[in-house]
């Protein structure tokens, strides 16, 4: 018989940048200026990310766009991905993305799904939680404790069917 499943995610709404610590402030101050380097000219839409990083760097991403608009990819992704390519054995303390029109005010966003999933992946391969900062209306701050808070139905290895020795 079909019962109710109740899922809780706390998710701190922080009323300024003030209320950061010093590593979160200058994470969310990079993923913001991050959004100058953005690629963008269909969508006029920049979004920047930053991943504070174990050695105290910050390592950032942008949105790449395409005219085959396909092709692009997200901020988030382009972070993990070229953090994972270029520096695989560095582990990630914290994560921020901000994003504005290309002449204007940032904005409230959130990462889409393909992000979130690429998100948790890297999250689970570190082992450990990795907190996200995202930007919430009238300039409020979401602080997600967890990237997985954001995918709680993720799919993960454990989905996978175990590969047999042949």
């Amino acid at each position: 018989m079909a019962h109710p499943l109740h899922l809780t995610i706390t998710v701190e709404v922080l009323a300024s940048e003030a209320e950061l610590s010093a590593a979160e402030a200058a994470t969310w101050q990079q993923a913001r200026a991050a959004t100058d380097q953005a690629y963008a000219p269909y969508s006029h839409f920049h979004v920047g990310t930053a991943l504070l990083l174990d050695n105290g760097l910050i390592h950032k991403g942008t949105n790449q766009e395409n005219a085959a608009y396909p092709s692009g990819l997200c901020a988030e992704r382009t972070a993990l991905f070229g953090l994972a390519a270029s520096q695989p054995e560095r582990r990630i303390l914290c994560m921020a993305v901000a994003a504005r029109p290309a002449h204007g005010e940032f904005v409230a966003v959130t990462s889409c799904g393909a992000c979130r999933q690429v998100m948790t992946e890297y999250e689970n391969r570190q082992g450990t939680p990795i907190p996200l900062l995202l930007p919430g209306p009238n300039n409020t701050i979401y602080r997600f404790r967890s990237l997985a808070d954001l995918l709680p139905f993720q799919f993960s290895a454990s989905d996978l069917p175990p590969v047999g020795n042949s």
